[in-house]
């Protein structure tokens, strides 16, 4: 089983509606059992996306980038 991680996205949002768009690939990925994302925290202020799971680091940055908002990997604890 692979390992669980903390990665940490940065992630262009102006506003509720952005932070409401991330929010909602990564609650799709979190209802799904075989995807493994344990959890996740939004910071609209921070325009910062952690996410606690198992999957790698570019399958949750490319499943945050469908919502059409500017992301990039910041790193992994």
């Amino acid at each position: 089983m692979a390992e669980v991680k903390l990665h940490e996205f940065k992630v262009k949002m102006t506003c509720e509606g952005c932070s409401g768009a991330v929010q909602r690939v990564l609650t799709k990925l979190k209802d799904n059992p075989d995807k493994k994302v344990e959890d996740f925290d939004i910071s609209l202020a921070n325009q910062s996306v952690k996410v606690r799971t198992s999957l790698p680091a570019n399958d949750v940055l490319e499943v945050i980038k469908k919502t059409g908002k500017e992301a990039e990997f910041v790193k992994t604890e």
